[in-house]
């Protein structure tokens, strides 16, 4: 019951399908997040912004294309984006782009990232709960 009203935001839910011009302004949102995300992996060089921050935007990234590309509403959305994250760092954990022989492939160590770490979890969660408040926000300006 507190989740369906929670999901909820003036009378109008958190899963309702997005039109065209939504579908333009997520695919804008992506642009942007990848653009941001480009940046730090060029030039920020720290333990904190580039490792956690990074992740947390990938996966607003994900979503947002998620969003712009599919007809998924936004808690089949969230779900998916959070598998595709896990699906990543579980790859890590069992170190994919070695058995793959990928590890000198520079592409693949980008997407796939290099080792797990289960704060980057964390990351991803809180990732997900800001789509659910940016979502929220979004549903009650509307």
């Amino acid at each position: 019951m507190f989740l369906r009203h929670w999901l909820t935001c003036s009378g109008q839910p958190l899963t309702t399908r997005h039109t065209t011009a939504s579908r333009s302004a997520y695919a804008l949102a992506a642009f942007t997040l990848f653009a941001v995300e480009v940046c730090i992996a060029l030039f920020v060089r720290d333990g904190f912004i580039r490792p956690y921050v990074g992740d947390v935007l990938a996966v607003m990234l994900v979503y947002c294309t998620l969003r712009a590309i599919t007809p998924l509403r936004i808690v089949p959305a969230i779900i998916a984006t959070l598998g595709i994250a896990l699906a990543i760092e579980l790859a890590q954990l069992f170190n994919l782009l070695d058995l793959l022989a990928l590890l000198g492939n520079a592409v693949a160590r980008i997407i796939l990232g290099g080792s797990f770490d289960l704060l980057d979890l964390a990351a991803y969660a809180a990732g997900g709960v800001l789509i659910l408040i940016a979502e929220a926000f979004r549903a009650r300006r509307a």
